[in-house]
């Protein structure tokens, strides 16, 4: 399994949260962190992710919170980062942003902006950060909204690669690994050419739980 997960820090309190037996995670994003496209909400992101990570970190009580909101932009999202945090009291945030803000032809000055405010508050929560970047879309999409978006959406992947590493923020570089999913069913995406479909649900949580088990130094290997 190729790793597309770039710590960029210690994810110190994700350890210390390791030490103790208990993760809590907080998701925030749009329609993938929510779970669109899986058959069965099992088959989500979220479930398979804290499923992935609890057999990689055994002895560890591992509780993903879904707060992912279906369209939401980075802006959306911002606007909900702080009263989230201070409900969910996770360790770590996993921020999935990009999409949207790409479709909906924002500005890339507008999203870095929204990115700036968002880290701001993450940081003053003290939590760790996970920020997670646009899927690829299918190249032979006759969504008319969707056709050629793909280098817009690694543009922005990349722009996110880079912030990730000035903010010392993890980043899961799903953009870059979905390139190696010619062998699922539609490249992973489901048939309305957006949202992932199972198979790509579950090679996502799976390099995103093998990525952080891993960062944190207590990995376990497994079969997914």
């Amino acid at each position: 399994m190729a790793n597309h997960f770039v710590a960029n820090g210690d994810l110190s309190r994700s350890r210390a949260a390791v030490a103790s037996g208990r993760l809590t995670i907080l998701a925030m994003g749009s329609s993938s962190i929510q779970g669109h496209g899986a058959s069965r909400p099992e088959l989500s992101f979220v479930p398979l992710f804290e499923m992935g990570l609890e057999r990689r970190l055994p002895g560890v009580d591992v509780t993903v919170i879904n707060k992912g909101i279906g369209g939401e932009t980075a802006f959306d999202t911002v606007g909900r980062l702080e009263p989230e945090i201070m409900m969910g009291q996770p360790d770590l945030v996993i921020w999935q942003l990009g999409t949207n803000d790409v479709l909906r032809d924002r500005p890339l000055s507008d999203v870095l902006t929204d990115f700036h405010r968002g880290a701001d508050i993450l940081n003053r929560a003290g939590v760790d950060v996970l920020l997670i970047d646009p899927q690829r879309l299918p190249e032979t999409t006759a969504d008319r909204n969707f056709i050629a978006r793909n280098p817009a959406l690694d543009m922005i992947s990349r722009h996110i690669d880079a912030e990730g590493a000035a903010s010392h923020f993890a980043v899961l570089h799903r953009f870059r690994a979905m390139a190696d999913w010619s062998g699922l069913d539609r490249g992973g995406v489901g048939p309305d050419d957006l949202h992932l479909n199972d198979g790509g649900y579950a090679c996502w949580a799976a390099i995103a739980a093998e990525g952080l088990a891993s960062a944190l130094g207590t990995s376990v290997r497994t079969r997914d």
